[in-house]
Parts: structure tokens; C-alpha cells; sequence
């Protein structure tokens, strides 16, 4: 994989919230579900979010920006290569001459004083190698994504979803407050096994369209078609929600447009509390009635509902 930052077009300075609109605005691009005769598409989608996935973990993004871990979140080896370490063929003290083809010098130079001039004041450490250096741990697994479809009923009642990772074991998730399309979860050690354990897992939430309800923040809205006579007299009518059905008054006399609350009814924000459902009513009169036609033709109406607009 590429530069991390590079992939998501940010710059080395850029904010935890920088990070995550640009994160966002890729994979909702890059989305497979909008791309699906684009496998490039998938690959970038793929590498968008492994890039994210490293750079908000605010630990993660140190180590690789100090250079202890690479694009993949691998320790990277500081001898890797072979040869000398410092740069150059042959004795790394710039000397051939003396024992061993060291030159120490006539004052008796102290080897200790080089060495922790050379690492940084390492002598005296603890540590199995490296001149008194803390030998590298061994990595941890890769990082393996998923994305989760959520049926729109579900995410707005947080109900368990159930996934089924690359081992072929199945998990229940239970979804967080305040989710949306795009938030991901973290489940620790369940990505590749590595030396130093099995790294994580993280998964994206994509969450799905609805044929009559939207989204609007925390709030669900839905347009309830209601009849002439419904609106006129009034009723009582039965009004879909995402907790399921409920019975509604529509009050007498109502109007296309007016809007009706069902307290509770939307989703649940980051708080925990719950939004609403916003129900607008609109008049839905039939076709070719002939009743209704003559009774609108013997109706005289003063009222001019265009008042407002100054027409």
C-alpha cells in the first residue's frame, strides 16, 4: 500500500477530523455498491479504508509517523538489507587500523561513550540486542475489513446484526449510538493471526435505503397519503414506523403539508436519545370521480390559498 496520506489526499499535518471527511467523501465514491463494473473501484476502496483505519488510530498514526511501523502498521526492521547499518562499506568508526580493524586512538577512547553516542544513549538498557537496544517486538496480524449492510429499520432501533468473518465464525454486533452509513467498528484480534497475535478487524456500516421512510438526522420522516374526507372530518389512521405500526389521529380539517410528530419514533444519537418521526400529510384525491367532481363545481370557495404569496 501506498502512503497513507497520500491515499486519502491529506497532508502529514492534517487534523483527526480532516482525516475523516476525507475518508468519507473517498469511500462514498469509491463505494463497491456504486461501482460494481469498476473492480478497480473495489481495490481503492479497499485501500482508502486500510489508510483510515491507520491514521485514526491516534497510536498507530505516531508509531508510522516516527517510521517504527509501515504503511501495513508492520514494525519496520532498521537492519533491514543487510550490509552496514550506517550508510557505508567496512568499519562503520572510519578506521581499518588496530585490533580487530578497529583504531582506537591513542587516548584509549571508551567503546561505551561511541556506542551511546551512536544509539542515542542506549548503553546500560535493558534489551536482549542491538548493543543494549530493546530487540523489536514480533508484528501482529494484518488488518482485515468488512462492510455490513444494515437494513434502515434495524440501524434506526439498533438492532443486533449478526456477521459472518473470514474464518468462517459468525458474531452478533450490536450497533453503536448514533450510527450512520460509514462508521466503523473495531473488533480487536479478529484480522490476520501474526507472531505477535492476530491483528483487528474493521468493519464498515453501510446502511441501506427505505421505500417510504428518510433520514433526516435523528429524525425519520415519512409522507402519509390520507384522503379528502380523512383530511376534512378527521380520522384515525394506521401510520407505519420503524418500530412497526401505530394508530394516528389526523386532525379535522388538515392540509397537504402539515406535518404530524410521533414522539421517539427515529433513530437514537450519539447521546442515546432518540429522534423522532415527522409524518407530513398529503391529500390524495382519486381520479376521475365523478361525485367529487360535482360536488366541486357546485362549491364556492372564498379562501384564496395563494394568499401568502402575493399573487
Amino acid at each position: 500500500m501506498a502512503d497513507p496520506y497520500s491515499i486519502l489526499g491529506v497532508a502529514r499535518s492534517a487534523t483527526d477530523a480532516d482525516i475523516k471527511k476525507a475518508y468519507r467523501k473517498l469511500a462514498k465514491q469509491l463505494h463497491p455498491d456504486t461501482n460494481q463494473d469498476n473492480p478497480k473501484a473495489a481495490e481503492r476502496f479497499s485501500q482508502v479504508t486500510a489508510a483510515y483505519d491507520l491514521l485514526s488510530d491516534p497510536a498507530r498514526r505516531t508509531q508510522f509517523d516516527r517510521g517504527e511501523i509501515d504503511e501495513n502498521g508492520q514494525a519496520r526492521n532498521p537492519f533491514a538489507g543487510g550490509g552496514n547499518p550506517f550508510g557505508g562499506g567496512g568499519n562503520p568508526f572510519g578506521s581499518s587500523s588496530g585490533a580487530g580493524g578497529f583504531d582506537f586512538g591513542g587516548d584509549g577512547a571508551d567503546m561505551g561513550d561511541i556506542f551511546e553516542g551512536l544509539f542515542g544513549g542506549a548503553r546500560g538498557r535493558g534489551g536482549a540486542s542491538g548493543f543494549g537496544r530493546r530487540s523489536t517486538p514480533p508484528p501482529r496480524g494484518g488488518t482485515i475489513t468488512y462492510r455490513l449492510a444494515v437494513p434502515f429499520e434495524d440501524a434506526a432501533r439498533l438492532a443486533p446484526q449478526r456477521i459472518t468473518l473470514q474464518d468462517g465464525k459468525t458474531l452478533d454486533l450490536k450497533l453503536p449510538n448514533g450510527v450512520e452509513s460509514g462508521t466503523q467498528m473495531r473488533l480487536s484480534g479478529k484480522g490476520q493471526p501474526g507472531a505477535g497475535g492476530a491483528g483487528d478487524a474493521i468493519i464498515t456500516i453501510e446502511i441501506g435505503a427505505h421505500r417510504f421512510f428518510r433520514r433526516d438526522g435523528d429524525h425519520v420522516r415519512l409522507d402519509l397519503p390520507v384522503s379528502l374526507r380523512e383530511a376534512v372530518l378527521g380520522d384515525r389512521v394506521r401510520v407505519p414506523t420503524v418500530d412497526g405500526a401505530v394508530m394516528v389521529n389526523i386532525p379535522q380539517g388538515s392540509t397537504s403539508g402539515q406535518t404530524l410528530r410521533l414522539k421517539e419514533k427515529g433513530f437514537f444519537g450519539k447521546t442515546g436519545t432518540r429522534g423522532d418521526q415527522l409524518v407530513t400529510l398529503v391529500i390524495d384525491l382519486p381520479k376521475d370521480d365523478e361525485a367529487l367532481r360535482r360536488f366541486a363545481e357546485g362549491w364556492s370557495d372564498p379562501h384564496n390559498p395563494r394568499a401568502g404569496l402575493d399573487v
